[in-house]
């Protein structure tokens, strides 16, 4: 739901009725995970998708029965072996999807415009709702803040209400939605409720260091993954507004000196670009100590050999170096800077999600890493998250 924040916010300021249907649960390959959203309003408008076009005529068509009489229902989709065009997921998986109805008079519905007015604002929150129990649960909404007790309710115990605000604070820090299990009376044992995280952060950030020609390129594939973009160059001719127009941000200073003043966390990637020995080797002595996501840097061999040889005679550690990637990118056997930054880029996110980087044709491993995970028993301390991109 929280995907959709400024749409639905719109809708609920405009007093639409409106239903959602979000993702609970996957099992096997799916397209879309956990907290991926299709709504419909009063009108038969539609935004969003749960499945890359699968099931979404089935699924309209609950959003609209949902509307019509106002329940909350879970409903699960799967591939049909028999029947290729029938409503399933024809890439193999199953997908489990809660369908709410928000009507004018919907008792939470206050609490869902908190939600998505802060979402629409890219402000820390998450939005807990129960995505597996008795009936009577589904329709409640527990809103969890970094700071403070829960808003609103799940329609059960106080010791629900404080277990799920406990489950999904590490979920909001981390920026990741997942479910987690707990009991009606808040215990963490399997078999009683399963609860919905979605969780809307600040996007992670990615600094480029380097204000070079590769660096536009870079900042624009930055910009389509999601990633709140710095540049950072200690040269002001090069470090300008005209030649990264496409930047969130521009910055005049050296780069260690900036990235020791600046905020990281662990979303944040690292692009080193300037191939400079003065610049890089501050640079990654401080980069290589923080628990960020992703550092690279740009380089031939005997850039990175050269580079190596230095930061161990400054004191870098063979276990942080082994956390920088260099020369950084996928062998696509790049030339142009799109392409270099393409190759950067790809290297990210098979970083971040767990891929090879190997081509699929002819490969035996999963398409969708989260389903690596698919089956495994929620318990205390265990949760099934998918990181957001922003």
């Amino acid at each position: 739901m929280l995907d959709l924040a400024e749409d639905l916010l719109r809708w609920v300021e405009e007093g639409r009725g409106f239903a959602v249907a979000t993702v609970v649960g996957v099992t096997g390959s799916a397209p879309r995970g956990p907290g991926a959203a299709l709504a419909v309003d009063s009108e038969g408008t539609v935004i969003g998708s749960v499945s890359g076009g699968c099931v979404e005529g089935a699924v309209y068509e609950l959003c609209a029965q949902a509307l019509r009489d106002g329940r909350s229902v879970v409903e699960q989709f799967g591939y049909d072996d028999e029947d290729a065009f029938a409503v399933g997921l024809t890439c193999g998986g199953t997908i489990e999807v809660l369908v709410t109805p928000v009507t004018a008079d919907a008792p939470a519905r206050g609490l869902l415009r908190s939600a998505l007015a802060a979402a629409a604002e890219a402000a820390p929150v998450a939005l807990v709702r129960v995505a597996a129990g008795p009936p009577e649960l589904l329709g409640g909404a527990l809103l969890v803040r970094p700071t403070g007790a829960g808003e609103g309710t799940l329609g059960g115990t106080p010791e629900l209400a404080a277990a799920a605000v406990a489950q999904a604070r590490p979920l909001l820090e981390a920026g990741s939605t997942g479910t987690i299990a707990v009991g009606e009376d808040g215990s963490y044992c399997p078999g009683g409720l399963t609860l919905l995280v979605e969780t809307s952060t600040p996007p992670p950030r990615m600094i480029v260091f380097g204000a070079v020609d590769f660096a536009a390129a870079l900042v624009r594939a930055g910009k389509l993954l999601g990633y709140h973009v710095t540049v950072c160059d200690a040269r002001p001719v090069f470090a300008t507004r005209a030649r990264h127009p496409e930047a969130d941000e521009v910055v005049v200073d050296w780069p260690h000196r900036y990235l020791r003043r600046t905020t990281t966390d662990a979303r944040t990637a690292l692009c080193v670009l300037t191939h400079d020995a003065k610049f890089d080797v501050p640079l990654l002595q401080e980069a290589l100590r923080l628990p960020v996501a992703f550092v690279g840097a740009m380089g031939s061999r005997r850039t990175h050999e050269d580079r190596a040889r230095r930061l161990r005679e400054a004191g870098v550690s063979e276990a942080e170096l082994a956390r920088l990637r260099s020369p950084i990118g996928l062998d696509l056997g790049a030339r142009t800077a799109g392409e270099t930054a393409l190759s950067i880029a790809a290297e990210i996110v098979a970083t971040r999600r767990g891929g090879t980087g190997t081509p699929l044709t002819g490969s035996a491993s999963p398409i969708h890493h989260e389903e690596r995970e698919s089956g495994a028993l929620l318990t205390r301390g265990a949760v099934r998250s998918t990181p957001r991109t922003g």
